[in-house]
């Protein structure tokens, strides 16, 4: 028994020796909400932000590239801290409640009954490699503002940056600032629709 046990102990370690080492943690990247506005006032009503509709290559924590011809990778050991579609949801909803024109923004968590919920689609979130040299970087957000099951307002919002250098750093500055554009529009049309709907 004891001579089985110790041939079956030998086996198992030769075979893990043979299994492949696991690879370097990747370096985890985020992007940044808009920074808080001053002197809003804020509209008395609660927004619901839900979490994002992604296709499957987007609805993951690896960082997208476009390589010709229209083929979709992703950077190597380089990733978002959160799945794309969360990390979107966190800071479209850090952004409208730091821009102080609404009392209350949210997640969609049932925990507050809104007034109304923004929908978002991310049609592209990815860097771009078509051109030569450093890629761009595409934002496109397809926003919903839903009420009672109704679509009252409706919106695509793109954005577009080339990074400085084609190093990972400097493509996720670009990033930001695509997505900072498109927060930008986002944000203001957001609070216009919903002001509009309290007429």
């Amino acid at each position: 028994m004891r001579l089985g046990a110790l041939v079956l102990a030998l086996a198992l370690t030769a075979c893990g020796s043979l299994l492949p080492k696991p690879g370097p943690l990747p370096q985890l990247y985020r992007l940044t909400p808009l920074p808080p506005a001053e002197g809003a006032q804020a509209l008395d009503l609660q927004l619901a932000v839900d979490l994002p509709a992604a296709p499957a290559s987007l609805d993951t924590e690896r960082i997208a590239l476009m390589a010709p011809p229209l083929r979709l990778d992703y950077f190597a050991r380089s990733a978002w801290g959160d799945r794309a579609p969360a990390m979107i949801q966190s800071l479209v909803v850090e952004s409208l409640a730091d821009s102080g024109r609404i009392r209350v923004v949210t997640g969609r968590s049932g925990e507050v009954r809104a007034d109304a919920d923004l929908m978002i689609d991310i049609e592209r979130f990815d860097a771009d490699y078509e051109g030569p040299g450093a890629p761009e970087i595409h934002v496109r957000l397809i926003a919903r503002i839903m009420r009672d099951r109704d679509a009252i307002a409706v919106r695509t919002f793109d954005a577009t940056a080339r990074a400085a250098r084609n190093v990972t750093p400097d493509i996720v500055a670009a990033f930001d600032e695509a997505f900072h554009t498109a927060l930008g529009e986002l944000v203001p049309w957001t609070a216009d629709q919903l002001a509009a709907m309290r007429r």
